[in-house]
């Protein structure tokens, strides 16, 4: 391999990591972009035991989603990034619980917005590149992808944990046609614990590191259109978009920081609403306190029938 081309691989790379920090991510790591050959048959096994439930969506672009190089042509790395969203405050405690990643703006343009003008600022000094940018669109195996760059380890709840920050952050990928230095994973640290298997009341982790998709709360309250099976009754624990119960007792997040990003600051009142503030909420005020939320992704109709749900 010519000097020059390492030397100009090396120093894209550190150009692509100085970007993702001046841009607010938390890490960047670089992987090879090739066919995920050992997550072909866990894939499909995980697909044939219904564990998607009624995401139809997840069966779909099979090859796509294991291979970058289906999706830009001419894939060399996939950069892999992490978006900090821990808030320094919560909501009260007596009240319907909504996932932390939701009390601001919606993520995926925030980030996208971010990772558009990271990519504008690494054209300007390295040139033209053929790329994507991913945040949990389109058929990407994110915390794979995070896992082989070394960015953590996919923990037993099957979120990735990052030893220095906790599980409290979104992934991010840009897909393209840069050659740059891959990074090497690193070890998982879960060891025996099992906080996370004996909290879920829905017991949704159905062996260490195996999720059944279809009987995990944040799937009943946001991806599922029909009525919530009378069999999770009572299981909810007042959330009611979303749930953060594997990661709250998760002991890595005691290394969990809040985040720097105004856009993800909760909208006014929503972290002190009652539960008869939430029973309560018209439409109208539905979309003044979660304009511009992934919130809005249940509707209206959808958070109410959750709320119906939980109260019993």
């Amino acid at each position: 391999m010519p000097i020059e081309f390492i030397i100009s691989r090396q120093k894209h790379t550190e150009i692509v990591k100085q970007l993702a920090s001046e841009y607010g991510f938390l890490q960047c790591g670089i992987s090879k972009a090739a066919f995920l050959e050992e997550e072909a048959p866990k894939l499909e096994q995980w697909l044939n035991a219904n564990y998607h439930g009624k995401m139809a969506y997840m069966a779909n672009h099979f090859d796509k989603r294991l291979d970058p190089t289906k999706l830009v042509e001419g894939a060399k790395s996939v950069i892999s990034l992490l978006y900090n969203y821990y808030p320094i405050q919560e909501q009260r405690t007596d009240t319907y619980k909504i996932s932390k990643y939701a009390y601001g703006e919606d993520y995926h343009f925030v980030i996208k917005d971010k990772l558009k003008e990271l990519v504008f600022q690494l054209e300007e000094q390295i040139g033209e590149i053929n790329g994507r940018i991913f945040v949990d669109s389109a058929p990407v195996m994110d915390k794979v992808w995070a896992e082989k760059s070394g960015l953590g380890w996919i923990g037993k709840h099957t979120n990735l944990i990052n030893p220095k920050e906790g599980s409290f952050f979104f992934i991010a990928e840009i897909i393209s046609d840069l050659d740059l230095v891959p990074d090497g994973p690193i070890k998982d640290y879960c060891g025996t614990c099992t906080k996370c298997i004996d909290a879920c009341p829905t017991e949704a982790i159905v062996a260490p590191y195996v999720l059944d998709g279809s009987k995990c709360i944040s799937y009943f309250t946001i991806e599922l259109k029909d009525e919530i099976p009378n069999d999770v009754k009572g299981k909810f624990e007042d959330w009611v978009f979303g749930c953060d119960i594997c990661q709250d007792v998760c002991p890595w997040n005691r290394f969990s920081k809040g985040h720097q990003e105004p856009l993800f600051e909760a909208k006014e009142n929503l972290l002190e609403m009652s539960k008869e503030d939430w029973a309560q909420l018209d439409e109208d005020h539905f979309k003044k306190v979660f304009k511009k939320s992934a919130v809005k992704r249940t509707k209206y109709s959808g958070l109410m029938r959750n709320i119906e749900f939980v109260k019993g």
